[in-house]
């Protein structure tokens, strides 16, 4: 049950917010916050009415069933009406509950994605190659754009690390439950006896943080130039352009050598390094808050086993939810990836609603 003082705040809330928005005296800024503010509550206004108008119609319609003067047409009318009342009530409940739990500030964010093959040598590097081509595929059905920061590969054709930035619409909110790591099952091209290797790769997902996010101070920062490494050739470059960015309180520390020009490198570096210090906060906060965190969905543990792609069998299995999918080849191609994420996002609603 939802308390009724809470359901009719949101309605004064929405009457407020409307008077506001007519009167025209309120300034350009507040305008926007108050609109957005006003948008959101609109989708659920008609539900939160019905929600706190529920114990009188349903009262009213009882009085009919219980009245033995009533018309059997009209007793019988009462009951359907009775049913479809406390149906549609249960309906606007869990709507509610989802609109008034806490919201995610980094939904909205763009993300930054690492990948980096774990145990299994070079097969794992093949997988890791694997999944960054399935994101991309995923990014492109959904129209975002996405933009390479660094990428190391393996003599095998895969990737040792990828690093990218996804920019588009909610790409936080659907990306954040790939943060763990993803295990893979298949037998390689160079397995002579067919038998099926085990190896892995982790994914993290980060929120891109904005510099009003984050403030770093420059005395917090060591910056170091080399010169870049690489296979040789024309991989390697002749100046100091590569650059090594560490966070002295965290020790966090960021390479970035792809760019031929010490100040790309350094602007990608810092890129990475404030998504990863924005995580470590937002981690920190999280903890605070839940001690039963490991318990939820998408807690960002990369020593987390969270997906299984059995090629033998054609099929994907996700360990936090139980959820298999028998259609491997689909999901790498972007094509399912949205039944797996929503029903992760179902079941992490669930949970926090259940601690509500």
């Amino acid at each position: 049950m939802i308390p009724i003082k809470t359901i009719e705040d949101l309605i004064n809330k929405h009457a407020i917010l409307e008077k506001d928005l007519s009167s025209g005296k309120i300034d350009k800024k507040l305008f926007a916050e108050k609109s957005k503010e006003y948008s959101d509550l609109n989708e659920i206004i008609d539900d939160a009415k019905k929600y706190a108008s529920f114990e009188k119609d349903k009262n009213e319609l009882e009085k009919i069933i219980g009245d033995q003067n009533s018309d059997k047409e009209l007793l019988k009318m009462a009951e359907v009406e009775l049913k479809d009342l406390q149906e549609q009530h249960k309906k606007n409940e869990k709507k509610l509950k989802l609109f008034i739990l806490p919201k995610d500030e980094a939904d909205k964010k763009n993300a930054i994605i690492e990948i980096r093959a774990g145990t299994g040598g070079l097969e794992a590097s093949l997988f890791a190659s694997d999944l960054f081509k399935m994101y991309e595929k995923v990014s492109h059905k959904k129209k975002w754009n996405v933009e390479l920061i660094s990428i190391s590969r393996s003599e095998a054709g895969g990737l040792k690390e990828v690093i990218a930035s996804i920019k588009g619409t909610n790409i936080y909110s659907t990306l954040k439950y790939e943060s763990g790591v993803h295990r893979v099952q298949r037998v390689p091209d160079t397995e002579t006896q067919g038998r099926v290797h085990t190896s892995a790769a982790t994914v993290a997902v980060l929120p891109e943080a904005e510099e009003v996010d984050l403030k770093i101070n420059d005395t917090d920062l060591r910056i170091d130039v080399f010169r870049s490494g690489g296979p040789g050739g024309q991989s390697v470059n002749t100046t100091d352009s590569a650059v090594r960015i560490t966070h002295i309180p965290t020790g966090i520390s960021v390479s970035q050598q792809d760019e031929k020009s010490q100040h790309k490198n350094k602007a990608k570096g810092m890129k990475i390094l404030r998504a990863r210090l924005y995580e470590l906060e937002r981690s920190r906060i999280d903890q605070e808050r839940s001690q039963d965190r490991k318990n939820k969905i998408g807690s960002g543990d990369r020593s987390e086993r969270i997906r299984t792609y059995n090629f033998p069998q054609g099929r994907v299995t996700d360990h936090r939810i139980n959820l298999t999918l028998h259609k491997l080849e689909e999901f790498l191609e972007g094509e399912v990836f949205d039944e797996m994420i929503e029903s992760l996002t179902l079941h992490a609603q669930e949970e926090s609603l259940s601690s509500l």
